[in-house]
């Protein structure tokens, strides 16, 4: 029997010779619904995050390690984040029927995605990047690092701003369709939960496995 994936509603299954289906498969059975349940989800969870970040910024001197543990954290959701909107990308362009039906963007969102991407990575890369080298390594790769986070806010920002509206409808339509978010029969529901507990998870472990690099930043502000 063929296996069946990425159907819509909550009675889509997936199946292949009667068993279950498979974890990636589960992750992506609720369709467009799922993958647009899944990616507002992402973006709740990093709103939270980001106003936390931003709160570091303002008092980054006192708040340098926050900071840091912040960013760390935040690279689970964020390549969650990309990589649930970028499924989207794949099988709109790869012409499935669902995606298709479902249409693009806007295009003002479709002209800022790659300069989001772009901005998203070289933030978090340069960030990293400056956490190892330490802080004798100001000069280009900071200025690389604090230029990008400017860019990047900006357009995260007016990304936000364009969705914000639709948020809400998403999340209170999926609180009514998932009751019991980790029973899955098939429609990705407990998949896409584990998932995004999987990311949140993910990101502090790296954070807590990084954490002794921060002794190196300490006083920075202060003394140079």
């Amino acid at each position: 029997m063929a296996l069946q994936t990425d159907r819509e509603g909550p009675g889509a299954t997936a199946s292949l010779s009667g068993s279950r289906p498979r974890t990636l498969g589960r992750v992506f059975a609720g369709g467009t619904a799922g993958n647009e349940r899944l990616t507002a989800l992402i973006a709740v969870v990093l709103l939270i995050l980001l106003a936390a970040l931003g709160v570091t910024i303002l008092r980054i001197g006192q708040l340098l390690n926050p900071h840091m543990f912040i960013g760390m954290l935040l690279i689970g959701p964020v390549l969650a984040k990309m990589g649930s909107t970028g499924y989207r990308f794949v099988r709109y362009y790869t012409n499935e029927p669902r995606y298709r039906a479902k249409g693009p963007p806007a295009p003002a969102m479709r002209l800022m995605a790659p300069i989001v991407v772009i901005s998203t990575v070289t933030v978090f890369a340069s960030g990293v990047a400056l956490l190892f080298i330490g802080p004798n390594s100001r000069g280009l790769l900071s200025a690389l690092h604090k230029g990008s986070f400017i860019v990047w806010i900006a357009v995260t920002g007016l990304h936000v701003l364009g969705h914000l509206a639709e948020l809400p409808a998403v999340l209170l339509r999926s609180g009514r369709s998932e009751e019991r978010p980790w029973d899955d029969h098939g429609s990705g529901r407990g998949a896409r939960a584990l998932l995004l507990a999987g990311s949140l998870i993910g990101g502090l472990v790296l954070a807590l496995l990084v954490q002794s690099q921060f002794g190196a930043w300490a006083g920075y502000h202060h003394g140079g």
